[in-house]
């Protein structure tokens, strides 16, 4: 589901909600979580799932063509988990 799909289908729930409200709301809402994930917090969502960043080790890579090595560095990667 997109974005956009999620923001109609929640306006469609309610004839209280127009669309600008819903995606304004959603905005914030991945904001935050972006938020909070770049600080280094997990983020649980009861009924729906948590959001967690989890650690990449660096790893030696090949490029097969010239035979060279490459240091790829860590990083980390958002985990979701339901």
């Amino acid at each position: 589901m997109t974005r956009s799909e999620l923001v109609n289908w929640i306006s469609g729930q309610s004839r209280y909600l127009d669309q600008s409200l819903v995606d304004g709301a959603l905005h914030d809402l991945l904001q935050y979580i972006a938020d909070c994930l770049g600080h280094g917090h997990r983020i649980e969502i009861r009924g729906f799932g948590t959001f967690a960043l989890r650690d990449r080790r660096p790893v030696m890579a090949r490029n097969t063509k010239p035979g060279a090595t490459l240091d790829t560095e860590g990083n980390s990667t958002i985990h979701f988990k339901q």
